[in-house]
Parts: structure tokens; C-alpha cells; sequence
């Protein structure tokens, strides 16, 4: 589905790696999100692929970050072996098997006549979360990519971004200028191709990582898009914790398909998940908290914002 997205306003617009814009509360209201208005479907429908037998979990906290940060119609496609339990745990989504093996990992096999339907009609789509083999990975990634509108944005995490690298170069460059990605360090060094990035290279690396693919990349405290730099000014250690970045790529692909732009989302997602991880630490302490106590906390970090 085709989406107007706004323009960067000048008062929010990146900086370079000598002097990033530093992403504060004020900026953010300078940089208003598209309204939400509607029904469900006017309000952006988001489509989260992700989720073996043995980490569910993730694709369900990411679902639940897109619909807490406004997205009005979410789909989870898991594995097919749990799709039932899972829809029952998030009665708010619509559910879509993905063929899985004995194990219950997704093969990615057929996946993207599976998923023809739920890509046609999504605004935003986000896969990675829950996907515990690289082989499976690779194929949903391809076949995701084949059978997407040439328009939607897709949110490549974790072993969906690691295996980004692997596609075939027409693979890649039918998702530039439409892609976002939201690794760790490792991941991140998946993608540019080498062993490691240290504490020290997180900037270079996620710069580099944004000119390979023509994407909104996002790691640790920084964003880069097209050039233009972010450097974020909130969040703590709690956030460290299992599932937290699954619930900030959700909350990314939720305002996506709110109509939100692609560095927009991205910087606009990782604020208001810090946010409510700052909330979080100020009721139970800098760490103990739950990524799943994160996803009720966004709606009030975005009404402080008038992102709501």
C-alpha cells in the first residue's frame, strides 16, 4: 500500500558524525507524527514475520509495541506449529502460518506465496523477530522480498538483518530507500561484513551499514539516514534486557504504517522505547524490569510528545 510520507523539517534534520542532532523531547515535537485517524485500516495495518516454536515470544512483544505505538491492524506470521497459541495470546493480531520443520524453526519454503496476501495489504512490515535459524532466515528474507509491494517499508531485525547481506544484489537493491534496520553490534557487523564492531566504531559501522543498503539504520545510541545524523539522549542499562529490542523495532514498524518516515520512525521508535524504559527504572530500579512491562508504557511516552 502506498504512503505520503512527511518531509524531515529543517529543525529536525540530521547532523554529520562531528555534530549529530541530538534527539531531546523538543525536537521531536518540532517533528510531528502523521495523525492518527480513522479506522483500523486507515490507521496503518503492520505485518511482523518472525517467531519459532521456541521464541514466540519475540514476535508477540514487537506486535504489541506496533499497536501500543498506534498502528491499527496487526498480523503475526510464526511458525505453524504455534500459530494457534499465539493468537490466542494476542487476541488483538490476526495470525498467518509459517512452514516450519520438525523443531519448529521457520523454513522460509513457499513462504512468500504464505505471505502474498498479508504483504499486499500491509503498510509496514517488520521481519526478524523469534527467527532462530540463518538458513531459514535467508529464504523468508528472499521470498518476503519477491513477493513485497514496491513501495512498503520493511524492518530487517535481528537474524533478518544478519543474512541481509547474503541476498542476491537485485534482492538488495529492490528494498533501497524503503528499508530500516535495527541491529545490535553483531548483527550490525553481519552486515558490514566483518568481525566485530567495537564500542568505539558503533557510529562508523551503522554509517557505513546506512550507505551499503540506502537505509535508516539504527544501533545502539545512533541513527544514521541518508548522511544525516541522531544521537539519542535517553535510555539506560534496564534496557539491556531479553526482548527490549524486539519491543523498539515493533514500535519502529508501527509507526511506519502510521505513515511515519523512514528516519522519523526510527528515531521517533528508539526515543519513545528509552522513554518508557525510564519510566520503568524510576518504578522498580535501573535493571529487573521486563521487556513485556514496556509495551503498556509507550502510549503516555508519545502522548508527552503529542505523537498520539
Amino acid at each position: 500500500m502506498s504512503i505520503e510520507r512527511p518531509e524531515i523539517p529543517d529543525v529536525a534534520r540530521g547532523g554529520d558524525a562531528t555534530s549529530p542532532t541530538m534527539v531531546t523531547p523538543n525536537l521531536l515535537r518540532s517533528w510531528p507524527l502523521p495523525e492518527p485517524t480513522g479506522t483500523k485500516y486507515s490507521r496503518g495495518q503492520c505485518l511482523v514475520i518472525g517467531g519459532d516454536r521456541s521464541t514466540p515470544g519475540a514476535a508477540m512483544l514487537a506486535g504489541q509495541a506496533a499497536l501500543r505505538v498506534g498502528s491499527g491492524r496487526l498480523t503475526l506470521a510464526v511458525a505453524a506449529s504455534i500459530a494457534p497459541h499465539v493468537a490466542v495470546a494476542v487476541p488483538e493480531s490476526g495470525t498467518t502460518d509459517l512452514p516450519d520443520d520438525d523443531a519448529g524453526a521457520v523454513t522460509g519454503d513457499g513462504a512468500g506465496a504464505v505471505l502474498e496476501r498479508d504483504l499486499g495489504r500491509s503498510d509496514a512490515v517488520l521481519l526478524g523477530p523469534g527467527i532462530s535459524s540463518a538458513e531459514g532466515a535467508e529464504r523468508l528474507l528472499a521470498e518476503t522480498i519477491d513477493a513485497l509491494g514496491d513501495e512498503v517499508p520493511l524492518v530487517l531485525d535481528a537474524f533478518g538483518a544478519t543474512v541481509l547481506a547474503q541476498m542476491s544484489t537485485a534482492r538488495r537493491d529492490a528494498l533501497r530507500g524503503r528499508l530500516v534496520l535495527t541491529p545490535n553490534q553483531g548483527e550490525l557487523a553481519y552486515l558490514i561484513e566483518t568481525d566485530e564492531v567495537g564500542d568505539d566504531d558503533v557510529l562508523d559501522a551503522t554509517a557505513d551499514a546506512a550507505a551499503r543498503y540506502d537505509a535508516a539504520v539504527g544501533c545502539a545510541n545512533w541513527v544514521v539516514s541518508d548522511g544525516a545524523v541522531w544521537q539519542m539522549t535517553t535510555g539506560d542499562t534496564g534496557l539491556g534486557t531479553s526482548g527490549s529490542g524486539d519491543v523498539m523495532a515493533g514500535a519502529v514498524a508501527g509507526l511506519l504504517s502510521r505513515g511515519a518516515g523512514l528516519a522519523q520512525a526510527l528515531v521517533w521508535g528508539k526515543h519513545v522505547h528509552a522513554a518508557a524504559g525510564d519510566v520503568l527504572a524510576a518504578e522498580h530500579g535501573r535493571v529487573g524490569f521486563l521487556a513485556g512491562e514496556i509495551p503498556p508504557r509507550l502510549p503516555m511516552a508519545l502522548a508527552t510528545l503529542r505523537g498520539d
